[in-house]
């Protein structure tokens, strides 16, 4: 039996994602951690357009129901 999406994200923790959201907007930087409803914490995050760095930001907060998807 696989994975189940919140193991996943378990097991990406502390290492580096990228997050696609809705509209075409990506974000790149380190999970820190994430909820039942699948809002995620980046730290060091960068928003990505074409695959360069648009600005740094820090830490985010980013709602799960935004999400498109996270790629560990």
């Amino acid at each position: 039996m696989g994975n189940r999406p919140l193991d996943i994200l378990n097991n990406a923790l502390s290492t580096p994602v990228i997050v696609r959201l809705k509209g075409a907007r990506e974000f790149r930087g380190k999970l820190q951690g994430y909820d039942v409803h699948m809002n995620l914490v980046l730290d060091e995050a960068e928003e990505l357009k074409d695959g360069d760095i648009v600005r740094k930001l820090g830490s985010v907060v980013i709602r799960g129901d935004n999400i498109v998807y996270v790629s560990p």
